[in-house]
């Protein structure tokens, strides 16, 4: 598998440059992450397609923020091959909610779906204050490394 990492914008709510959320997203993998070998793809999407993916694939109401779909037929952490839908909306909420940039809360979903590649899980408490720690970190360290406002400039 070559490593490779595609970002598509499929909403028009926001600007966004893709170009520069893929140099993050490559950086996340393996840099931050370490990943060996990738493939990914993150789609960014409007409401209305997160909530039928959310509504056909995990039979919940409504919209979420990000969705992973793995087809990764390995368990190692070292590897990643899957997908991840982001809501650019759900990230303009949820960044006025915990008082930050919509752009930073939308890179903090491509880290938490990437985290669920990789095997990370937030059913149980315990590991989801693990899962959230590894994000948070690596959220700063994406935030040291680039200027995420200049994702919709």
């Amino acid at each position: 598998m070559s490593n490779s990492v595609s970002v598509q914008n499929r909403q028009r709510g926001r600007k966004l440059d893709t170009r520069l959320l893929r140099v993050i997203t490559r950086w996340l993998l393996s840099d931050a992450l370490h990943v060996q070998t990738f493939q990914l793809a993150v789609y960014v999407v409007a409401p209305d397609q997160m909530t039928r993916l959310n509504e056909t694939f995990l039979k919940h109401r409504g919209s979420t923020d990000v969705l992973t779909f793995d087809y990764s037929e390995t368990t190692e952490a070292t590897s990643v091959l899957g997908e991840i839908f982001v809501c650019a909306e759900e990230a303009v909420i949820q960044s006025a909610r915990f008082r930050t940039d919509w752009r930073s809360e939308l890179v903090r979903y491509v880290v938490h779906g990437t985290l669920h590649l990789l095997g990370y899980d937030d059913r149980r408490l315990a590991a989801r204050r693990k899962m959230k720690r590894v994000e948070n970190l690596t959220l700063k360290r994406l935030a040291g490394r680039f200027d995420l406002k200049k994702l919709s400039s």
